[in-house]
Formats: structure tokens, C-alpha cells, sequence
């Protein structure tokens, strides 16, 4: 079976297909026109980049906090293949290499040791069958507030 599909012109023109021609004062923008729209592009460009520039640290400090989740999970993994947790001493390097003596079921649990969204190590302190997990936060020094505030997660 064979389709042919044609395009037929219409033969009949209704009163709104007839255009009227624009006279020249109408046609297109005016100058003024365009630069209005020019301003308030620049404007709202402008709003968005001083909210977006704040963020950063912001972004870092949700980051943080969802790595302390990340690598409480996989030291819970740790746990259930080791029997405890790795000693404050063997810290959280413990998960990407094997520390010495080796646990009896140990496999790599992150690919690296992992750091904090600043590029320090994590501080972490085993606590006798619990464990804290800190980010010292934006300044790299124990207290602060806002941004420079510590990030901790507690497990057991």
C-alpha cells in the first residue's frame, strides 16, 4: 500500500490573512525601548549574582554535613565487618587503607581518606563504641560561627 501525501494551496482567503502594511513611524524597536530592556536585564543579572556569590560557603557547609553522613554509614560498615570501629589513632584513613594490624574482615570502605569541602582532614575521635566526626569549618580552627562554625556528627 502506498501513501502519497500532497500539499494543496488553499484557494479561499479569509478577511484576517489579508495584511495591512505597517506604517514606518511602528515598525521595530526604538532605541529607548531597547535599552529599557538592556537596564533591567543588567539589573536582574546583577540580583542574581550577589545572591549566588554568598553561597559558596554556604555550599561547603551543606557538603560537610552530608559527608559526615556518608562516612558515618561507611564506618557502621566498618563495624559490622570488624567488630568496632577504627581507633582514634588509625582514624578515618582506616577506611580507604589498611591500617596496621589489620582486622580480620577489613576491605576498602571510600576510595581515599576523606576530606572536608576546605581540603582538611576530618577529626575524628572514637569514643568506646561511639565515635564524633568534626569539620572545623571555614577558618580551620576548633569554634567559630556561621561559616567558620565546627560541623560534627555523633554515631554509635
Amino acid at each position: 500500500m502506498r501513501i502519497e501525501l500532497r500539499q494543496f494551496k488553499d484557494s479561499v482567503t479569509s478577511r484576517d490573512d489579508i495584511r495591512k502594511p505597517v506604517p514606518q513611524s511602528e515598525a521595530g524597536l526604538t532605541l529607548i525601548e531597547m535599552m529599557i530592556v538592556l537596564v533591567i536585564i543588567a539589573v536582574v543579572a546583577g540580583l542574581v549574582t550577589v545572591n549566588v556569590m554568598g553561597r559558596p560557603d554556604e555550599a561547603r557547609v551543606t557538603t560537610a554535613k552530608a559527608d559526615i553522613k556518608t562516612i558515618s554509614s561507611a564506618l557502621a560498615m566498618y563495624r559490622l565487618d570488624n567488630g568496632d570501629y577504627p581507633t582514634s589513632e588509625q582514624g578515618l584513613k582506616a577506611l580507604a587503607v589498611q591500617p596496621s594490624p589489620a582486622p580480620p574482615a577489613w576491605r576498602q570502605y571510600v576510595p581515599e581518606p576523606p576530606k572536608d569541602p576546605w581540603g582538611r582532614d576530618y577529626v575524628y575521635q572514637n569514643d568506646n563504641g561511639s565515635f564524633t566526626i568534626t569539620s572545623l569549618g571555614k577558618d580551620g580552627k576548633a569554634g567559630g560561627e556561621g561559616v567558620d562554625a565546627d560541623i560534627s556528627g555523633k554515631g554509635q
